[in-house]
């Protein structure tokens, strides 16, 4: 059934004991003046924490309505616990970032301030609105969690040393990325240095971290954004959630 319901919202409330509710006020203008919403239209709901939901809409004039829950659709399941730490850049690239982050499974994001990050400007609530928008479009079920910017030293410092961390070496002297990616980590991050490249003395103190592996992803040098997608595709298709069949 959820295949054929083509609206879908992300609630933030516990949707697993709720008979019916009425959303938020900025939904309600969505539903009703931007999607123009009919009655007894079924839509679905997911809440990131219990799962996914059918919910009939009853209009109640042009700026209220009530939706009623009919049946749950998919039980919860988490994305594979992976992190994604990338330097900022300019808006429409980090706007790019965070959307196919959430779409390819990232379970936590952290913008990360490097020597060369050519962009301090990182609005947290903008990202988180666009990551519960990139959710709601690819059928993700938990929303990811996006941390306070954190400069790359004081992070490595407070480094979780079971979790490994994966840095995109574009100098070509880290591991060939099919072997450097290792299924046997449960925990992992993955970091994206800024448009500039990492600065020498930071690829030294990475390659210093034992809990730290340089990347090589080949010859040519990615943009950031470019680099986020592909490295997290890779680390997808050899670790994470592609290797099920279904979910």
């Amino acid at each position: 059934m959820s295949q054929k319901i083509k609206i879908r919202l992300y609630f933030n409330k516990n949707l697993s004991d709720i008979e019916e509710f009425s959303p938020e006020e900025a939904q309600v203008h969505y539903l009703n003046n931007v999607l123009r919403i009919e009655d007894n239209t079924i839509i679905a709901g997911f809440d990131g924490q219990s799962g996914e939901y059918a919910f009939m809409v009853k209009k109640n004039g042009k700026k209220k309505l009530t939706l009623l829950r009919q049946e749950k659709l998919r039980e919860f399941y988490s994305s594979p616990d992976l992190w994604l730490l990338f330097a900022p850049v300019k808006k429409d690239k980090t706007d790019f970032i965070i959307e196919k982050a959430c779409e390819l499974g990232v379970r936590k994001i952290i913008p990360t301030i490097t020597e060369h990050t050519i962009s301090d400007k990182v609005r947290l609530e903008r990202y988180q609105a666009q990551a519960i928008e990139a959710c709601e479009q690819c059928r993700r079920l938990d929303i990811p969690t996006i941390d306070t910017p954190v400069e790359l030293r004081k992070l490595l410092a407070n480094w979780p040393s079971e979790r490994k961390l994966y840095y995109m070496d574009e100098t070509g002297e880290g591991q060939n990325i099919l072997t450097a990616f290792n299924p046997k980590f449960q925990k992992a991050a993955i970091l994206v240095g800024p448009e500039g490249g990492f600065a020498e003395q930071e690829l030294h103190m990475l390659a210093q971290q034992e809990f730290c592996q340089g990347v090589s992803m080949g010859k040519r040098i990615l943009r950031a954004e470019t680099a986020v997608a592909a490295a997290l595709s890779c680390w997808q298709a050899l670790c994470g959630d592609w290797l099920n069949k279904g979910e």
